[in-house]
């Protein structure tokens, strides 16, 4: 019994470094609200690219995301009702699957999860490290010009984006492109 708990108190505090790492700063400033955001074009699961310049127009959720990240798994069914919610308005939800495997592996895990919406491939990471994110999940709100409006630190959830979206939304008069 007491191996036991020494295991779970060694694993207690693995989990807690972990989550202190990923919550520092990489040594750079955060990207700030009100500045265009760092262009990207990442393949999405089936090797289509998908560019940010490409949704000028839209207003974007870039949700940054890890398959190992337990807080990034309490939020997809949260995104994925917001996403269902605004599909066919001039909104548009990327999550972008950053340092998390094969593209196989990340498939797996999003379909498990209930992914309704693109899912981009970033395995290297260098897309999060453009937008500076210290730690997973991580979700920047980019409105129709491309300027990032809100930045979302941790789990988001829906109601919280949904305040924030509304007023974006509104601003482009329901006047976007198609996708």
């Amino acid at each position: 019994m007491r191996r036991w708990l020494e295991g779970v108190a060694l694993v207690a505090v693995v989990a807690a470094a972990v989550q202190l790492f990923l919550g520092l700063p990489r040594g750079r400033s955060r990207v700030a609200t009100g500045v265009p955001a760092p262009a990207f074009a990442l393949p999405d699961t089936e090797g289509r690219m998908v560019s940010l310049e490409g949704l000028r127009g839209r207003v974007v959720a870039v949700n940054f995301w890890a398959t190992w990240c337990p807080a990034c798994r309490e939020e997809i069914p949260d995104l994925a009702r917001l996403y269902a919610a605004h599909r066919g308005s001039c909104f548009e939800l990327l999550g972008i699957a950053s340092e998390s495997g094969t593209r196989e592996e990340v498939v797996a895990v999003a379909s498990k999860l209930g992914v309704n919406y693109p899912v981009l491939l970033d395995a290297a990471g260098k897309v999060g490290d453009e937008f500076r994110i210290p730690g997973y999940p991580r979700t920047y709100l980019v409105d129709a010009g491309g300027s990032i409006r809100r930045v979302f630190e941790g789990a988001v959830e829906q109601a919280e984006l949904e305040g924030a979206l509304a007023p974006l939304l509104a601003e482009t008069s329901g006047q976007c492109p198609r996708s």
